[in-house]
């Protein structure tokens, strides 16, 4: 099976596009499909550059580099959504092959036969409008205009290619497939959820790290490290976790927070709140496991998040996590037993209690983060890869 693959950018340090190069990779190995990679950027990837020269081969990824720009976000999609288009139109039209499938992970294309929705950009817009957060809506207002006209054009988007009932659509949580029936009358997504490398996220890997991390980022040995990875971190509930933090006062808490977004609002959220000397702030790394291994629990109170790779990667790694009942991961969760699932992603005193009971509790939290790794287990690339094997045979058949 001939696939072009269409998405901006695949590497390890970033959730989806790390889901989707774990599929990528299985593909083309497992299943020896001749995948043709249309993208920006790719790291962390075994990629083969195209020539004209070079004969096609199953089990390979091909990559055809697709030119970028530089400039706002709303921009640079602009670019690339005109761009990798004409870029497989040269192709076919100079090759003469053509593709079996065109697989997408969101709206990169209008041509896509089967789509894999990671995130329903009607939902983070309207969260985007919502005013719960005055402080933060004040500090980011240029930000915020852009953000709105960035969504504007890709819920756009939405609703032209997800509306069309030709096009095939798989959904990585019960969450998202039910979004996309609300939003766009879709009742026959299938659910696939994602994976998580149980080999790589493990409690063994995290130990034997664990000192080394720590030490690295200046941590005591009584220093309670909590962690989100992410991006927008206002969705991901960044200002709760701050205000849960200034409520405990007293406890010896630490935070790492990982990922792109725009700092200085969150940075001076976490002054007023007395807080600030106990965060730290990272960029994201292909080297994941390093997180993980200078943390106590994985906390993301999330305001949405269509699945939500890092709290399956903790789990896997033995970790205690505390998400919202808005991430798709938490249906999988047995609240109280493999995980801690918030009803209400703004409620901040039973965030704090949360933070007390694990902080206080040691044995509590080996238990917790022993029945994670068992439940994570479950959860692996290859079930991944082969659901949306099978999705793709139906729609070529």
């Amino acid at each position: 099976m001939r696939l072009a693959i269409v998405t901006p950018f695949l590497d390890r340090r970033h959730g989806t596009e790390r889901a989707f190069a774990e599929l990528v990779e299985r593909l083309a190995r497992d299943y020896h499909c001749e995948i043709h990679l249309f993208s920006q950027r790719v790291e962390d990837l075994p990629v083969t550059p195209w020539s004209r020269h070079r004969s096609a081969e199953s089990g390979v990824i091909f990559w055809h580099r697709v030119p970028s720009a530089e400039g706002p976000l709303l921009f640079s999609f602009v670019f690339w959504y005109l761009l990798n288009r004409l870029c497989r139109w040269s192709f076919t039209f100079w090759h003469g092959a053509e593709f079996t499938l065109v697989l997408s992970p969101g709206v990169n294309c209008s041509d896509a036969n089967v789509v894999i929705v990671h995130a329903i950009f009607h939902r983070l817009r309207e969260l985007s409008q919502d005013h719960s957060e005055p402080t933060l809506q004040a500090l980011c207002l240029f930000r915020r205009i852009h953000r709105q006209t960035y969504y504007a054009l890709l819920t756009g988007l939405e609703r032209r290619i997800y509306s069309n009932q030709r096009v095939t659509l798989a959904a990585v949580s019960k969450r998202t497939a039910a979004q996309l029936a609300s939003y766009f009358h879709r009742t026959d997504v299938r659910v696939v959820s994602n994976g998580v490398d149980t080999v790589l996220f493990s409690p063994l890997e995290r130990l034997a790290r664990r000192e080394q991390a720590r030490d690295r980022r200046g941590f005591r040995t009584g220093d309670f490290v909590l962690l989100l990875i992410g991006n927008d971190w206002e969705v991901k509930g960044l200002a709760t976790i701050l205000r849960a933090m200034a409520l405990l006062g007293d406890a010896p808490l630490r935070l790492i927070v990982v990922g792109s977004d725009s700092p200085q609002a969150f940075q001076q959220l976490a002054q007023g709140l007395g807080v600030f000397g106990r965060c730290q702030w990272e960029q994201p790394s292909s080297d994941v496991l390093d997180f993980y291994a200078a943390a106590d629990v994985y906390v993301s109170p999330t305001r949405e998040d269509s699945f939500g790779m890092p709290v399956a990667e903790a789990m896997a790694c033995g970790l205690p996590v505390i998400t919202s009942s808005d991430a798709g991961v938490s249906e999988l969760l047995h609240d109280g037993i493999d995980g801690f699932v918030l009803r209400d992603p703004l409620d901040v005193s039973t965030l704090a209690k949360l933070l007390r009971l694990l902080h206080g509790q040691p044995e509590l939290r080996e238990r917790i983060g022993h029945s994670a790794t068992q439940s994570a287990l479950a959860w692996t690339w290859d079930r991944n890869a082969a659901a949306v094997w099978k999705l793709l045979n139906n729609r070529k058949g």
